[in-house]
């Protein structure tokens, strides 16, 4: 067997260079935390060929002391500890001191500083970990750290860097979340000598979004606070119809640190439920305080995942706050009617086209003779054209008689002191007049929601009410699926929905919730199979329950095609009223889209 050995200290630097340094955008975000606990208020990052070539980071913070320098690239040395009570109350970002050493031990790496205090200051370098002589330098207070070459001495870990845009792409997005977490630094970034980021400092945080991501994110902000004990939430979350298709748009901050957190992620989402179909992710920005002593942020070498002393109390203060949140939000969907540029024409083509652009000339125009155009100009002068009223019922009955369905359910009724009229079309959605422009309801979507709430109300106040079966009814399942009924079946009995086990694959249905009484007890008990059969494993109660019910409103609701009768209409649009998410149906489609009469008349030329 081999005998023990120490390792070098070079072999030693290139293992923690490994833990520290994953890419250059590694490098990038120990380099800007130090600028940032430095107290810099301009930041400048250079970057060349996705950073693996040179990377160079500029400040105006304090500085660091000529004799201090070879320090600063030595492992395991910081001013920013001094004991090891100190690691759980730590309020920097960087602490441990390796990342100076494990940067200089896989590049080139020089450091010129000057302390704002100092009328000089001095310049170091290190190729591999060989520090050169300390030399004089006369630059601006602040620090320049320039790295090139990196991964030059393991060219295997080189060898699994990715394509320069690729890599530009993780230092991009290193820069975006130091910038995010400090909106009120001057940010800029370069890639090959070209700027892609000047970012001056902010005011506040939706102005840094905006410059980041656009108004399209900046103008469906709702800003969330909320604080219990020594916890504090605050930040922004978007509107459920600005979703995504992954998580990237949803950033974690803890005391000023980007972190990950899958259960605050969880928390997140739970947050929306309801508001955003499956698959689609909500947009974030949330900023958590809290004393340091609270939490470990030594768990993970680059900091990225931390340890809390009550990760419960965090889950439920992020969820809480968002639900408050969107509860008090408008959030009905505003149609967004495409602009002329979309139909590939501009407002000033439209003004300026010459008719001839549609084929005829304006001369042809001027002179034709009404006769041309079906009518005669004794008709048009004396205006004896038919009323409007007579042309309407006209085409209606040619309508009718084109197509012996054709119909216009009209529907009146008053809500309140407001008269509302109501249209229903394709037997799937109801047109609504309403004081600020024209309402389009999801017949089914609203009446989804409206029965998920019924379902909720009542689970809240004890089990849902059941209706029993004379003669228990057997469904035979595999026995899988009967092992996921039977380990959920308290649950299910909330919902009113008892099932018994039966031996082998079979369950008996013994009662199903009288709110479904338009489905028959086995088809609530299949549709019950067969969500739990899509869960890797049963869910916690309160997920359950939820799932579960909206499974039971999906399917009880009206469908698109259902003709509703105006009675039908009315009580359905009275009941909208009623429910307090009435935007979203349980799934996170929309109920509803608004479409302004400011829309409607711009549409139509009037504005």
């Amino acid at each position: 067997m081999p005998r023990i050995v120490q390792l070098s200290s070079e072999v030693i630097t290139r293992i923690s260079a490994g833990e520290v340094i994953e890419r250059p955008a590694s490098v990038v975000k120990e380099l800007v935390e130090n600028s940032v606990d430095a107290g810099a208020t301009r930041i400048d990052i250079e970057i060349d060929q996705g950073g693996v070539e040179r990377i160079a980071v500029y400040d105006d913070g304090c500085g660091i002391e000529p004799d201090e320098l070879p320090l600063a690239l030595a492992s395991h040395a910081t001013s920013k500890l001094r004991d090891a009570d100190d690691l759980f109350r730590v309020g920097t970002f960087g602490f441990r001191g390796e990342a100076l050493a494990s940067v200089g031990g896989v590049a080139h790496v020089t450091i010129q500083s000057r302390p704002t205090t100092a009328d000089a200051g001095a310049e170091i370098g290190t190729r591999g970990g060989q520090l050169s002589p300390l030399r004089p330098w006369n630059g601006a207070p602040g620090t320049r750290i320039e790295v090139k070459h990196l991964f030059f001495n393991t060219p295997v870990r080189r060898k699994f860097l990715k394509a320069t845009g690729t890599e530009f792409g993780h230092v991009s997005e290193a820069v975006t979340r130091l910038a995010l977490a400090y909106p009120s630094l001057h940010f800029t970034l370069k890639h090959n000598g070209k700027l892609v980021h000047d970012l001056p400092a902010t005011p506040t945080l939706p102005d840094r979004l905006q410059l980041f991501f656009g108004p399209e994110v900046r103008n469906t902000l709702f800003e969330v606070t909320r604080e219990q004990g020594t916890l504090r939430l605050h930040g922004y979350i978007a509107d459920p119809v600005l979703d995504r298709g992954n998580a990237r748009l949803q950033y974690l901050f803890l005391n000023g640190r980007w972190f990950r957190d899958r259960g605050l992620s969880h928390a997140i989402q739970e947050g929306f439920r309801g508001l955003l179909m499956t698959g689609r992710y909500a947009v974030a920005f949330l900023f958590i305080e809290m004393p340091p002593d609270h939490v470990d942020v030594n768990v993970h070498p680059t900091k990225a995942e931390v340890r809390f002393r009550d990760p419960s109390s965090l889950f439920h203060l992020v969820l809480s706050a968002i639900r408050s949140r969107l509860n008090e939000a408008n959030l009905v969907p505003r149609l967004q009617p495409p602009s002329s540029a979309e139909f590939g024409i501009r407002n000033s083509e439209l003004q300026n086209a010459s008719s001839a652009e549609f084929g005829i000339r304006n001369s042809e125009l001027q002179n034709a003779s009404s006769a041309e155009f079906g009518i005669r100009n004794s008709e048009l002068q004396n205006d004896v054209l038919p009323p409007p009223e007579y042309v309407a019922a006209t085409f209606a009955a040619e309508r009718r008689e084109e197509s012996p369905e054709f119909r216009i359910p009209n529907s009146e009724f008053r809500i309140g002191s407001t008269q509302e009229r109501a249209l229903q079309i394709h037997d799937s959605y109801l047109v609504l007049e309403t004081s600020e422009g024209m309402l389009v309801i999801d017949q089914h979507a609203l009446h989804e929601r409206i029965l998920f709430e019924q379902f909720k109300k009542r689970l809240s106040v004890g089990p849902m009410e059941r209706q029993r079966l004379l003669i228990p009814e057997p469904v035979d399942l595999t026995p899988e699926q009967a092992g996921r009924v039977l380990e959920a079946r308290a649950e299910l009995a909330e919902l009113g929905l008892e099932v018994e086990d039966f031996g082998g694959g079979t369950v008996l249905v013994q009662s199903y919730p009288t709110l479904l009484n338009r489905l028959t007890p086995v088809a609530i008990l299949r549709e019950a199979v067969d969500f739990l059969g899509s869960q890797d494993r049963v869910p916690p109660r309160e997920v359950l329950l939820n799932d579960l019910m909206s499974t039971m409103a999906c399917k009880a609701a009206v469908k698109a095609g259902d003709r509703l009768t105006p009675e039908q209409i009315a009580a359905l649009l009275e009941q909208r009223h009623l429910a307090r998410d009435a935007h979203h149906c349980p799934h996170g489609r929309p109920t509803s889209l608004m479409f302004s009469r400011k829309e409607l008349d711009r549409q139509f030329g009037r504005i």
